[in-house]
């Protein structure tokens, strides 16, 4: 961000510590400063492909399970290993499915999503249950209609 003052030669400048350096208004026509970009609250999230999503089903499941948390799971997942994570927000294992929804008398019609990771690591998965990229966290938790809804975690 770049402020100019009407009544001074002084040019405000948005640092990366987040505070405004007083600059001589020559400066302006440097091209360094003539490309100054908007500073951003969060650096871009890289969120990893799962590469068992051809093989699956999931995009057919178009609805959202129960939220469970607010806020991603961290998990240190190994490389060629199937996991099953829990999609119907009911699994006593959060993330990961536990069964539960095979129970008949809770009627649930949602299945667990099937993913692998290519290297192991840790890796964060989505507890909200609204993420577009099954099941990695993508930030969609921090919508207000998800941070406004009730959660099984308080």
């Amino acid at each position: 961000m770049v402020l100019v003052t009407p009544t001074s030669s002084i040019l405000l400048k948005w640092n990366s510590v987040r505070r405004f350096n007083l600059l001589p208004l020559s400066n302006i026509l440097r091209s360094q400063y003539s490309s100054v970009k908007e500073p951003t609250d969060q650096p871009d999230i890289v969120v990893p492909k799962n590469p068992l999503e051809p093989f699956q089903t999931a995009h057919l499941q178009a609805e959202n399970g129960a939220i469970y948390d607010k806020k991603p799971w961290k998990l240190t997942l190994e490389a060629g290993k199937r996991y099953s994570w829990c999609l119907c927000g009911k699994s006593k294992n959060q993330p990961i499915c536990d069964g539960t929804h095979k129970n008949t008398f809770l009627k649930i019609k949602l299945r667990p999503i099937r993913f692998q990771v290519e290297k192991t690591g840790d890796y964060w998965l989505c507890n909200c249950k609204h993420t577009k990229n099954r099941p990695f966290c993508d930030g969609t938790h921090k919508l207000p209609e998800i941070q406004s809804a009730t959660a099984a975690v308080k």
